[in-house]
């Protein structure tokens, strides 16, 4: 007996862990009819990544086919951990951008050390997922509204793409921050190579055009095949037109960081900035397509997943990696049943990496910046902010707040910025909620808001209110202050308040406080308070804290109408 069960434990246990590696459910149900689709979806993604993966390694101010590295390397990692069955994980350009504006610092001109920064950013990424994994900090997430994405998300856009718009007209550019940026630009439009321009202002035509004529297929690619070959047969180079050069063959080598994490001031916060980017984006991006198709995204799973991603590019010397809608998109539209095509993605990627490289050599800088323009075309979601101008200007400010910070400090100080933006405006919101005074409903036993109901019945010597909100410490005091405020200013003597707390679901121990200061001050004046509408651990709390003794029994089925009865009854 002992034996087997011994044995039943060994199992459950074997069991626990394996949970943790999603293959081993989604391989269970797996279909060979599937196999076909996650080949195709899998060679397609690896014909949208070469593109954009080069793109965003220049993005970045990184050797090019590091950007490959990253899909290669980061989809088997998260092909083996992440709970979504089409996401796509690799270089993205925000992320992109963030490398490129802080690691330069850190580097001091080395370029070696540059690489390894970068690297040792991805491995920090991992580092960092698994302890918001072990912490179960996914639900932290959440603080960062989606009116702050929508601001975030267009300073992002628009700050990459004042780094591209100095590569396709060929001047040098610079500065620091975006209007830096673009006051230099302005300035060295004089210098503008038409040549090149000539060659990006094609290739942003064709992406545009066969982007809207040839949905859901690698328009990318081919416009990266054609600018090569008109580079290679009308000798681009030799005219000046500034080429990606020769992209060492052969797969990425594997080792640890060069570098440790105590070793470079300041990587935490540019790895925390990637690991709420990339969580940011993969899970929104991974909820949205498993909305689609029907089943379940894990978002504490989701931290495992960019983790596993991150330490496989860290580990092939890349740089940190995340799940983008648009990659997600293209790998979905292919037809994508399962996490296998990232694996034949990155299979597909390795053969490129070991017989084609070559091929990409001629390849002009001006059409990588097109295809990184056409590429954010999405981040700018400026009718989403007018809408916000008209239905919510909170939400407004909060979305104007993260794009401003994006574009005067940059990606990385944007988010941190943005994020705590989202934390203020939440208290802020919190601080002052409605408090609504309520009048009897006309030939009704019911009470409702008379500021939004004028035709209410007052009830006379009576103030019943209801604040719309939980009762905590941020709001407590501002609704204090608002009911003393409404008993002072109302006509004639007041012998009753009832406070309704329908719509409170929580309270705290400040929300308590505010209650007992109240009854104090209003027995004060001779005037009683009732409560009613608590909710059962609201009830819990109020007991527990005495006021039950001092306003009387708080019952689950008293009313503002059977308080007003059983007062007047008591009065006459």
């Amino acid at each position: 007996m002992a034996d087997a069960t011994g044995q039943t434990g060994s199992v459950e246990r074997q069991t626990s862990w394996l949970s943790w590696l999603p293959p081993t459910r989604w391989l269970a149900e797996y279909s060979p009819a599937w196999l076909p689709s996650d080949i195709i979806a899998g060679v397609t993604l690896a014909a949208y990544a070469i593109p954009v993966s080069l793109a965003y390694a220049g993005l970045a101010g990184l050797p090019p086919q590091v950007g490959i590295y990253g899909y290669l390397l980061g989809g088997i990692g998260y092909a083996l951990f992440g709970s979504s069955r089409q996401l796509a994980i690799g270089p993205t350009s925000a992320i992109s951008l963030m490398i490129a504006g802080t690691v330069g610092a850190m580097a001091a001109g080395d370029t070696l050390r540059y690489v390894q920064i970068a690297s040792l950013a991805a491995f920090t990424v991992a580092v960092l997922s698994l302890f918001a994994w072990l912490l179960r900090l996914s639900a932290l997430v959440k603080l960062i509204s989606d009116s702050i994405l929508v601001g975030f998300k267009a300073g992002a856009g628009l700050t990459i793409a004042m780094t591209q718009l100095p590569s396709l007209f060929g001047v040098p550019g610079g500065g620091h921050n975006f209007f830096e940026r673009i006051y230099l630009f302005v300035g060295q439009l004089g210098q503008t190579q038409l040549l090149v321009l000539a060659v990006g202002l094609v290739a942003l035509i064709l992406l545009v055009a066969g982007g809207r004529l040839l949905p859901r297929r690698p328009v990318a690619l081919g416009v990266v095949v054609l600018a090569i070959a008109a580079a290679t047969l009308l000798g681009l180079p030799a005219l000046g037109v500034p080429v990606t050069g020769k992209i060492p063959s052969g797969l990425p080598s594997l080792a640890p960081p060069a570098l440790r994490i105590r070793d470079v001031e300041g990587i935490l916060p540019l790895a925390g900035g990637c690991l709420l980017l990339a969580y940011i984006e993969g899970v929104s991006a991974a909820r949205t397509l498993a909305a689609k198709h029907g089943y379940a995204v894990d978002a504490r799973q989701e931290l495992l997943g960019i983790g596993a991603a991150n330490l496989a590019a860290a580990i092939g010397q890349g740089y940190p990696v995340a799940g983008g809608l648009s990659q997600s998109a293209v790998n979905d539209n292919a037809g994508a049943r399962s996490p296998l095509a990232l694996i034949f993605a990155s299979v597909t990627l390795a053969l490129c990496l070991l017989f084609l490289t070559g091929l990409l050599e001629n390849l002009p800088k001006a059409v990588l910046a097109a295809v990184v323009l056409t590429a954010i075309y999405g981040l700018l979601d400026f009718p989403a902010m007018i809408r916000m101008w008209h239905v919510s200007r909170l939400d407004f400010l909060a979305a104007a707040i993260a794009l401003l910070a994006v574009l005067w400090l940059g990606i990385l100080h944007g988010i941190l910025l943005a994020a705590l933006a989202s934390i203020l405006l939440l208290l802020a919101r919190a601080s002052q909620p409605h408090v609504a005074f309520l009048g009897r409903i006309p030939g009704t036993e019911q009470y409702s808001d008379m500021e939004r109901h004028p035709d209410n019945e007052p009830v006379p010597g009576v103030v019943v209110f209801r604040p719309e909100a939980s009762l905590i410490y941020p709001n407590a005091d501002a609704v204090l202050e608002a009911v003393l405020t409404r008993v002072q200013s109302t006509s004639g003597p007041i012998r009753l308040v009832v406070c309704d707390l329908s719509a409170s679901p929580f309270i705290d121990l400040a929300g308590s406080r505010m209650l007992r200061e109240l009854e104090a001050e209003l027995s004060s004046r001779a005037v009683a308070l009732r409560i009613v509408g608590a909710h059962g651990r609201v009830r819990d709390l109020l007991r527990a804290d005495g006021l039950e003794d001092k306003v009387g029994d708080i019952d689950r089925t008293a009313t503002v109408e059977k308080v007003l009865l059983v007062t007047l009854r008591q009065a006459g």
